[in-house]
């Protein structure tokens, strides 16, 4: 059964802070090889909705505001522990974060981020790509919309 909590930056315990950093390390550094700056001061004014599992942090969406990475909400740095892949983990936190966006920032249109190889993950949301791809530290990447 997963936990869901979505707390502010300031509200984040050391434990919860050092387990989300870990994990978008592991995954967005290691594991796809990526060398590129993680903290990017956005996430002292962000949302972060952590899925835990069993005392293991499974999943991880930081939540924007409008202004602060677009014009529109968005939600970003959408991660999936490797432990944790192909068990609904990443569905579940997806619905979640585009409800707990909805809820913080209210009604509007949500822009993230994307890497290529999710857009059909994204279009299961509601999502829908705009422009052309992008390339972001050496990945492909597409803007998408969700309009409510």
């Amino acid at each position: 059964m997963i936990q869901f909590i979505c707390k502010t930056f300031n509200d984040l315990t050391p434990h919860e802070l050092y387990e989300i950093l870990h994990l978008r390390n592991e995954v967005f550094v290691v594991e796809q090889n990526c060398v590129f700056q993680d903290a990017d001061h956005k996430d002292h004014g962000s949302y972060h909705l952590m899925a835990w599992v069993n005392n293991d942090l499974a999943g991880y969406t930081r939540l924007l505001p409008q202004g602060l990475a677009y014009e529109q909400m968005s939600i970003g740095r959408v991660v999936t522990s490797l432990k944790h892949r192909r068990s609904g983990v990443g569905k579940e936190l997806m619905a979640e974060s585009i409800k707990r966006c909805y809820d913080h920032f209210g009604n509007g249109t949500i822009k993230i981020g994307a890497q290529e190889y999710l857009k059909k993950f994204y279009e299961s949301f509601g999502f829908s790509q705009i422009g052309e791809g992008y390339l972001e530290d050496g990945i492909p990447h597409i803007y998408m919309i969700k309009d409510n």
